[in-house]
């Protein structure tokens, strides 16, 4: 095996760490007693302390790496496999974990793991996934965020979210001074309204009735109103709410690090309609090494905005964009506690409009 090959396999290995978040919440399926809470004990403890040991990486690939990089299929069926894990954890915590248990501090520690899965594999995944050209794996992508009961992020996060990220047309863009409680409601609210209105608007270039099986919202809702049905029916009334708050856990993790991605930085008016192209600088990057491998490069934004059809494996460090001070799980804590968000934070963003 040569060298090259060698690193190739490094390369794709590494993203393999982000199995053990599934493994945490294996464990904790499997568990009765404290070790039920060992997703939240490992996503929001271990973690952050180990990216404080290890620190961040800002090297790139050469532009022969990328290629090779690209080349490989490894890169791709790791989202596959990830996809067919969570599919299966969620079908395994409706027909097995929920279909016999009481409510218990033990349960809310395993609804509570799922809903972390579902923002980290779910949405997380499924956001890699909606970027790609191909149909099946858009399907996919579709799929994983039916777990969180979000399809029309697949509508606003591409047709939107890109097109107005960092202004205040974007519901995802967190204002400066704004918490992320309030974010809550604004973007939860506007992302689903947005994702309405860009669907109207497309079916009515194309002179199709907005009430029809064109219709991508109607479909999600079909789809969703289903779900929920047979999970209701077949599993019964705790699958059922249990359901519900493990998606509304990964629908609210999703929405913290949409909080955290943008927050502060805006896009400067050209003219009365238009913002200048987005670029590095309006994107809150971390190049801390373990919430990278096990967010799939997430962290990267900064360049995920300036190009989205760069696959995961590929995403580059730019020196001038803006820095998290931590990595995205610490900032995720970070975020829940406003004041001290607003004092590390504030300071930052103040640097980066002062620097434009």
């Amino acid at each position: 095996m040569g060298k090259a090959t060698v690193n190739m396999f490094i390369a794709w290995f590494k993203y393999t760490f982000s199995l053990t978040l599934a493994v945490s919440v294996w464990i904790s399926f499997a568990s009765d007693s404290l070790w039920s809470w060992l997703p939240v004990i490992y996503g929001f403890v271990a973690i952050p302390l180990a990216e404080a040991v290890f620190g961040s990486n800002t090297s790139n690939n050469n532009d022969e790496e990328e290629r090779k990089l690209l080349q490989s299929r490894g890169f791709d069926l790791m989202l596959y496999l990830v996809s067919a894990i969570h599919l299966a954890t969620v079908l395994y915590f409706i027909a097995v974990l929920c279909w016999e248990s009481s409510w218990s501090w033990i349960l809310v520690g395993q609804i509570t793991g799922m809903g972390i899965m579902c923002g980290v594999y779910g949405i997380n995944v499924a956001h890699e996934l909606g970027h790609r050209s191909d149909l099946f794996s858009r399907m996919l992508a579709q799929l994983m965020l039916s777990t969180s009961l979000y399809m029309h992020f697949y509508i606003e996060h591409n047709e939107g979210h890109h097109r107005n990220v960092s202004t205040p047309e974007d519901p995802a863009s967190a204002r400066k001074g704004e918490s992320v409680y309030a974010f809550f409601c604004r973007s939860i609210i506007g992302s689903w309204y947005s994702a309405l209105t860009i669907e109207r608007k497309r079916l009515r270039r194309k002179k199709v009735l907005q009430f029809s099986r064109y219709n991508r919202m109607l479909r999600y809702s079909l789809f969703q109103a289903v779900l929920l049905t047979t999970i209701l029916f077949v599993a019964g009334v705790d699958a059922f709410f249990a359901f519900l708050i493990s998606a509304a856990i990964g629908i609210l993790l999703l929405e913290t690090i949409n909080y955290i991605e943008h927050y502060g930085l805006q896009r400067n008016k050209v003219s009365d309609f238009r913002y200048e192209d987005a670029n590095p600088s309006h994107s809150w990057n971390s190049d801390h090494c373990i919430g990278r491998l096990l967010l799939f490069e997430l962290a990267r934004h900064s360049d995920h905005h300036y190009d989205p059809s760069r696959k995961y494996q590929i995403l580059r460090s730019f020196a001038h964009s803006p820095r998290l001070p931590m990595g995205y799980p610490s900032m995720v804590l970070l975020a829940f506690i406003p004041p001290l968000w607003f004092v590390v934070m504030n300071p930052l963003v103040d640097n980066v409009q002062k620097s434009k």
